[in-house]
């Protein structure tokens, strides 16, 4: 079957000003782009289907080079705290949810976030407390490193001024040596194996709904690392190809694999009989730090706003050495979440020594949100791919100036330095610790400040064009893929994955960007989201 969309603008991200007016798609395969006339003419006999766009505006389909599928319908699902910004709020939110819960029942809240509180106080036990004796209390921070509970939490985990800390974790205590209920990246889990057991449906259930909003939102695929989290990996593996079957539902899933399932889930995937094109392995997923927020991003100076502590090593150098031989062993390439410029410096150590085995391979560095000019030297002779949050930018300022000190920030949080220096970057939300939506990262891309700021953006000179944002989400998340030669523009030869706005951003100031509205969403030369009828074609 053929399809001729036409009736709008076609922006084709070859360049900054490349535009045609029509496209022809045949077999989920772009054959041709130019103006309606000359595709007629040319294809006259193949096409099938005429497409109008009614005066849209299509670009290649946006891809999210990082983010949880699942956990993003999770925070779809459940108590959403990210937007709260005061303690009182906070404590008010949470009594009004768990007067609804039985005693006993565990009373789960994702995303809070202290920085936006004028105390900037963590919510401890004594806070939880003040809230429900008779709740245990999960209130995950939003950068998920980090999480804080009550009391009764802390009982039922069996936390106390003795339990000794996890390699790659911190138990805060006061200063009696009590635990404060704020438990940081590894020491979680000592919380999190005290919880009920999720179900496979709750996963298939928070699954849908993340895909569901993804469409709605623009985006033909993404690049999701959720394998390790919820149980089973089996089972969530499972839900992929189930919730994205090829046919009904099409999006593009390319699944970063957490280390330590690695090789159970790359048998499973090479065993299935349920495989499709539009569920791939990815990447071994390797922690090698925490986050900003914590202070537990790896730094290779203390923090500027506590000088006891340089940020957290989830793993030291030869247990991270070892994880990535196993990788290897598997002739995969690794992603390696790395924050602080101290973990950049040993995941570039570590590629080094052990570079990927096959041929056009490329590992991919995630955040990126600390680093240093002799890194960045380093990383342009490595065949690396850079995965970055431009929302970031707009979260964590004016906060991490203070917790990174003015002399770091030259190298932080600099997108435009990066691509000035060669380096391939991906644009993504790492959602749901940001907001998913792809306007809003381009924004903070290019205007580096919230929406309703009015000055000239943080670090101004960091600033991206218009078109380098937009690359980020489309060229650079194929790039990040593999996939360049057949996703992430609109040329013949490449896949149909479409997204459709309302209007040309590249007419319209940055913050009128964030009214234009996701007109269709085309996955394979289907329309898997259409606004007219305000559905998306998966229901849960």
């Amino acid at each position: 079957m053929g399809t001729l969309w036409y009736g709008g603008k076609v922006r084709t991200m070859e360049n900054e000003h490349d535009s045609k007016e029509a496209v022809f798609v045949k077999d989920g395969i772009i054959r041709g782009t130019g103006t309606k006339e000359q595709l007629l003419s040319e294809f006259k006999e193949e096409i099938t289907r005429m497409e109008n766009m009614e005066g849209a505006v299509m670009y290649p389909g946006f891809t999210d080079s990082h983010l949880h599928m699942v956990g993003h319908g999770e925070k779809l699902l459940k108590l959403d705290l990210s937007e709260i910004d005061s303690i009182e709020i906070l404590k008010n939110t949470l009594f009004e949810a768990a007067a609804k819960l039985p005693p006993g029942e565990w009373l789960i809240g994702e995303g809070f976030n202290e920085n936006l509180y004028a105390e900037a106080k963590v919510p401890d036990r004594h806070i939880l407390d003040e809230v429900t004796t008779e709740h245990p209390i999960i209130l995950s921070r939003v950068c998920r490193h980090a999480l804080v509970t009550n009391s009764y939490g802390l009982k039922l985990a069996g936390i106390t001024r003795e339990t000794p800390e996890p390699s790659g974790g911190i138990i805060v205590k006061d200063n009696t040596g009590a635990p404060t209920g704020y438990l940081l990246d590894q020491a979680q889990d000592l919380i999190r194996e005290a919880a009920p057991a999720i179900s496979l449906n709750y996963v298939k259930k928070a699954l849908g709904t993340s895909i569901d909003d993804l469409l709605s939102k623009g985006f033909v695929g993404g690049h999701t690392e959720d394998l390790n989290y919820y149980g089973d990996p089996s089972g969530t593996l499972a839900a992929f190809y189930e919730k994205i079957d090829g046919k009904k539902v099409k999006f593009r899933a390319n699944l970063l694999i957490h280390h330590e399932v690695a090789e159970q889930i790359l048998s499973e995937i090479s065993a299935s009989t349920e495989q499709n094109n539009f569920v791939e392995p990815g990447s071994v997923k390797i922690f090698a730090d925490g986050a900003l927020g914590g202070r537990t991003a790896l730094l290779s100076e203390p923090y500027a706003d506590d000088e006891t502590t340089k940020g957290v090593a989830i793993y030291s150098r030869e247990e991270l050495q070892d994880i990535v031989k196993k990788a290897r062993k598997l002739n995969m390439p690794i992603a390696v979440h790395t924050i602080g410029d101290a973990a950049l410096e040993l995941a570039i150590d570590i590629i080094e020594k052990y570079p990927p085995l096959l041929k056009g391979q490329r590992d991919r560095l995630i955040h990126i949100q600390v680093a240093r000019e002799d890194l960045i030297h380093r990383m342009k002779k490595l065949p690396v791919i850079l995965d970055l949050q431009p929302r970031f930018v707009a979260s964590d300022f004016p906060w991490v100036i203070d917790r990174l000190g003015k002399e770091r920030m030259k190298y932080s949080f600099a997108w435009k330095t990066l691509l000035d220096a060669g380096l391939i970057c991906a644009g993504g939300s790492d959602a749901p610790i940001e907001p998913v939506d792809p306007l809003l990262g381009i924004h903070a891309a290019v205007t580096r400040r919230k929406p309703e700021e009015k000055h000239e953006g943080y670090y101004p000179e960091q600033k991206l064009t218009l078109y380098e944002a937009l690359r980020l989400y489309t060229y650079g998340s194929a790039q990040a893929a593999g996939k360049e030669k057949k996703q992430g523009l609109i040329r013949s030869g490449y896949t149909a994955d479409f997204t459709i706005l309302s209007e040309d951003l590249f007419e319209l100031d940055p913050d009128e960007w964030l009214k234009v509205k996701v007109e269709k969403t085309v996955v394979d030369d289907t329309v898997m989201y259409d606004r007219k009828t305000g559905t998306v074609t998966m229901q849960n």
